[in-house]
């Protein structure tokens, strides 16, 4: 994949999910170095569009208790492996899934694809509990997509922390997977 531009600026075009995402980290004063590629839908897509953000882009799981009344947005790195039975454990929640494309359209106003941390800005009723892995929310840079995979963007790791979770009235648990 080749990336030919980065950008600091929201785009004038695109998605109105990305331009809402941009609009609102340029009025809570985040900076951040943006790039549009074509639709990143694996992985691998992501690893090459991390490498030229130099800044690895989070791997976003939405899961769910087993009644679907618990909600969880995990953010770990894009290479660590995800067992459940670990995780469950340690949040104290048993029978955790990936949770419906219906309610993460709800809940964080992202498609299938395009989960992001960014999108805890539409979870105005505080319905998801974000769990960062430790190596995210220790890293210095933070990379994800703007809420639609035709783009990917990395901030400062204490910017999300410090600014946009507070905005959001969001908190986070560390886990260690």
């Amino acid at each position: 994949m080749l990336i030919s531009e980065f950008y600091t600026t929201a785009p004038t075009q695109g998605s109105a999910r990305a331009r809402e995402t941009y609009e609102r980290l340029d009025a809570l004063g985040i900076p951040y170095r943006r790039v549009e590629h074509a639709p990143a839908e694996t992985m691998e897509v992501c690893a090459a569009v991390s490498d030229a953000l130099d800044a690895r882009i989070c791997k976003n799981l939405f899961l769910c208790n087993r009644q679907q009344t618990a909600f969880y947005l995990l953010a770990m790195p894009e290479d660590k492996p995800f067992y459940t039975k670990d995780l469950s454990r340690q949040i104290g929640s048993s029978r955790l899934s990936f949770a419906p494309a219906e309610q993460m359209e709800a809940l964080l106003g992202c498609a299938p694809g395009s989960c992001s941390v960014l999108g805890l800005a539409n979870d105005t009723e505080h319905r998801v509990r974000l769990l960062l892995d430790r190596d995210v929310a220790e890293a210095e840079r933070f990379a994800c997509h703007p809420c639609d995979n035709t783009g990917s963007m990395t901030i400062a790791t204490r910017d999300l922390l410090e600014t946009f979770l507070p905005h959001t009235g969001h908190d986070y648990d560390l886990v260690e997977l």
